[in-house]
């Protein structure tokens, strides 16, 4: 029986009842669609997911990443990425983030599997970045509404310097590019305003000058981390965790070295419920 019990009131659930390698029909896929927006992130146990069935999960919601720019992919797998971290490979996403926030039109969602964990360490958190706005004071929801922010690739400026020093840092730069979002967006479907800003990502206040957009951000980064409008999950092997990237943030904590820490991840681009959401609307 499908079932889903909330862990934290501002976010995060989990579905029980329900087998993911199966083939799923549309009414338990919309009931996994509906919970999601609901919980903005939920999780599954159990689920020995085999790389077909993650694909086809993915592919129930929208259509799916190609590759990612910077991490290796499962062989024969091209969009399903490897996230496989130990002493000799250490993880960058220790930071808070949404992922590819530096594209003009980021990622809906992604879906993690976790294929072999260590028995304690390696902890995910979520934030609601809906929960966060809520909480703001009326002044500064006045002031961050109409702001814009650029974006780039951030953290991987690492990656690519590892790799080939400035030069490849400056040609990924060119290659990737940036993007400037609203600091305050409404997702298309709940209709919540939320925070639109992250620590790895996220650059500049547009037409602020550095000393006030540091100000503004570093004010909001702290604010974001706030326990209250977090979850977090402590894996096991064969969990999933599903999340709607546009209205949460998440941190994956690295404190598990020397171990191992192996997942997998596909990341799907669009809501294909969004648009039918909104022709009905």
């Amino acid at each position: 029986m499908f079932k889903v019990e909330a862990i934290t009131p501002a976010i995060g659930a989990e579905v029980s009842g329900v087998s993911l390698n199966k083939n799923l029909n549309n009414d338990t896929v919309e009931k996994i669609y509906n919970s999601l927006i609901k919980h903005q992130v939920i999780f599954f146990r159990g689920q020995n997911l085999t790389p077909e069935s993650h694909l086809k999960l993915a592919k129930s919601f929208g259509d799916i990443d190609p590759g990612h720019p910077v991490y290796p992919h499962v062989e024969g797998f091209q969009s399903i990425v490897l996230l496989k971290n130990d002493e000799n490979n250490k993880p960058d996403t220790n930071d808070w983030h949404k992922d590819f926030t530096f594209k003009s039109n980021p990622p809906f969602a992604s879906i993690l599997h976790s294929v072999r964990v260590p028995k304690v360490g390696g902890d995910t958190l979520w934030a609601s970045m809906s929960a966060a706005y809520e909480s703001l004071p009326d002044g500064w929801k006045e002031d961050l509404e109409g702001l814009k922010a650029i974006h780039d690739m951030g953290t991987f400026r690492n990656d690519f310097y590892r790799e080939g020093g400035v030069d490849s840092v400056n040609s990924a730069l060119k290659k990737v590019g940036s993007a400037v979002h609203k600091v305050i967006e409404t997702h298309p479907i709940s209709g919540l305003k939320y925070l639109n800003v992250n620590q790895s990502f996220t650059r500049n206040i547009v037409n602020e000058s550095q000393g006030a957009s540091d100000h503004i951000l570093q004010f909001l980064f702290k604010h974001i981390a706030k326990p209250e409008f977090q979850v977090r999950f402590s894996w096991k092997n064969n969990s999933v965790a599903i999340w709607d990237n546009r209205i949460t943030q998440h941190y994956a904590i690295c404190d598990y070295l020397p171990n191992l820490r192996h997942m997998h991840r596909i990341t799907v681009i669009n809501d294909k419920r969004e648009k039918s959401f909104h022709s009905i609307s």
